[in-house]
């Protein structure tokens, strides 16, 4: 497996061309997870902004299943044209790792975009657990081996590779418990089925509110608007540890850079509008915006830091 984007790079240095002059000249197909979820919802609310900022339709199209593997798979066979965009999170560049069956090379088939969206993880716990800290969830942890459990959500999600470094970084042996997705692995967690789970901040919020369940620390290196009033995983007792959930977009490789580019500048610039920060914040995402290249040294670093995380734990795909 490649861990970077060398093509797309060399992409980016490639003059203007003809065909990027008059784009787009048709609807736009935006790849991204199943419906309903938050990656649909941002997806969305950026699709509908960026059809104003083109000219032309964003159709959202949800290939959601096989840990982005469908999504990835459709993306990387589309015409390299600029016409069909892929925001997806990170299972798009992890999942090789998890799986042999992948049909695309994460890092030879897609031109980076730009990193849209990040979101941290919250450490929350049922009320009925007696720790009302990291530290006092380690010693517990320590002190009961493999006796706590963990809904993980999917395997290779946020939420899972969130606690997976968190027993990795605190020395600690908690029992994985797979639920189909946040939503299952929540109720479950508020049902007191489970002890304790890392879900997206926006995900665990209104149950934080209502008291349903009790939050310990934020997954971020820093403390965050998104979770405000909680301290680090690291400042917590787990000294760099950090985990966050990000949505990135992609277009397959061998577009040309002047659409790469274009496209890059019109989604920053919907991502600075504060209407669209605003609705996206209040889903519980910060957005981003980054440059191409910046996109590619990041999904290169989480390549390697992530992707050792899962050889060496033996995590395997769904």
């Amino acid at each position: 497996m490649h861990t970077v984007f060398a093509l797309g790079s060399v992409l980016l240095l490639s003059p203007f061309t003809a065909s990027a002059q008059n784009f787009p000249n048709k609807p736009i197909r935006m790849i991204t997870a199943a419906a309903g979820g938050n990656a649909d919802f941002a997806a969305r609310v950026i699709a509908n902004a960026l059809a104003s900022n083109l000219g032309q339709q964003v159709l959202v199209d949800n290939r959601g299943g096989a840990g982005g593997v469908i999504a990835g798979s459709t993306v990387s066979k589309a015409a390299p044209d600029g016409h069909t965009v892929l925001i997806y999170g990170s299972a798009i560049w992890l999942v090789p790792f998890m799986r042999k069956d992948v049909p695309y090379d994460p890092a030879a088939d897609f031109a980076p975009v730009t990193l849209a969206t990040s979101s941290p993880n919250v450490l929350v716990v049922h009320p009925s657990l007696p720790v009302k800290s990291v530290r006092e969830l380690v010693a517990l942890a320590r002190a009961k081996p493999g006796q706590i459990t963990n809904a993980s959500g999917n395997t290779g999600s946020s939420a899972h590779l969130a606690s997976e470094l968190f027993m990795v970084m605190a020395h600690v042996n908690i029992l994985r418990v797979p639920y189909k997705g946040v939503g299952p692995s929540l109720n479950a967690l508020v049902a007191g089925e489970v002890d304790m789970m890392f879900p997206p901040a926006g995900a665990a919020h209104p149950h934080v509110k209502q008291g349903r369940l009790r939050p310990l620390a934020v997954t971020s290196a820093e403390p965050t608007r998104l979770a405000p009033g909680l301290p680090t995983v690291a400042a917590s007792g787990v000294p760099g540890y950090q985990s966050v959930a990000v949505l990135a977009v992609f277009v397959p490789a061998k577009t040309p850079a002047a659409i790469v580019n274009h496209l890059n500048r019109m989604i920053r610039q919907v991502l600075s509008d504060p209407v669209v920060k605003e609705r996206l914040f209040d889903s519980g995402v910060d957005t981003v915006g980054s440059s191409p290249a910046e996109l590619a040294a990041f999904v290169k670093a989480d390549m390697i830091r992530s992707g050792k995380l899962i050889k060496d734990i033996g995590i395997r795909g769904d």
